[in-house]
């Protein structure tokens, strides 16, 4: 058999770094033939290269790793990439390749190698049942974000969304802060958004969202401009006009 192809589709770089490098350690003869930040990318990789294997992230801007799921079922082996528990557990359950969940384990990884070296020759498996079980797994609800894989300096830290004080928008990067630490990720202040719950994390400025259970009251300064004070924090966040309506009963 030809060296095995694969394909890593995973929208943090830093991410899609450290997987291709363990991947090189552990299985030397797998060729990565290309690499996608987002799910439309991955298609294309997909129709292009036709991979073996495709490393697949669950939740990626664009088209979600899911609906990319339908377009590889039956194609390649996939191995899902994610960070929630229960995703992971239902693409094992369900008999699909693997999962990998970050952060990273050598360990781990090497597990998903072995099985994969088992089935590479074989047929893909079917993922309907995963991705049906997938669609209907929440009862209709919107899974948000549990945790988040954030830089500092050169080590990535996996963060529980609870920890988290609040996301402020930086440049190209956004900073996430908890009680004690602060790290980047890149992501914008939109797309989490789009994957926070709005119970827990309110938006209070165009580039700040703070988590609720971290605000310890807000103040007016001498302009009538509201800041949010915070339990475990010196600094106060400013809150812009269009928000200050969340804190009327405060």
């Amino acid at each position: 058999m030809n060296a095995p192809k694969g394909v890593i589709a995973e929208d943090e770089p830093i991410l899609r770094e450290v997987l291709k490098d363990m991947l090189a350690d552990v299985w030397p003869e797998l060729a990565i033939c290309a690499e996608a930040d987002n799910g439309v990318q991955a298609l294309r990789a997909l129709d292009a290269h036709d991979p073996d294997i495709l490393f697949l992230d669950i939740e990626m801007p664009g088209m979600s790793g899911l609906e990319v799921a339908q377009q590889a079922n039956g194609r390649c082996h996939v191995v899902f990439v994610t960070a929630h528990d229960n995703y992971a557990l239902a693409a094992f359950e369900q008999g699909s390749v693997d999962y990998v969940m970050k952060p990273f384990s050598t360990s781990r990884l090497a597990t998903t190698v072995a099985r994969l070296k088992q089935r590479v020759e074989g047929a893909p498996a079917k993922l309907d049942g995963l991705l049906a079980a997938l669609g209907t797994g929440t009862g209709g609800r919107k899974e948000y974000l549990r945790r988040i894989t954030a830089s500092q300096g050169s080590n990535l830290r996996l963060i529980p969304i609870e920890d988290v004080c609040y996301f402020q928008a930086d440049n190209k990067y956004t900073l996430v802060i908890t009680t004690d630490t602060e790290s980047v990720i890149r992501k914008s202040i939109r797309d989490l958004l789009d994957e926070l719950d709005p119970a827990l994390f309110w938006q209070i400025h165009r580039g700040t969202l703070v988590n609720v259970n971290a605000i310890a009251g807000v103040t007016r300064d001498d302009t009538g401009h509201l800041h949010v004070r915070l339990k475990q924090r010196k600094e106060t966040l400013p809150v812009s006009q269009a928000y200050t309506h969340l804190f009327k009963q405060m």
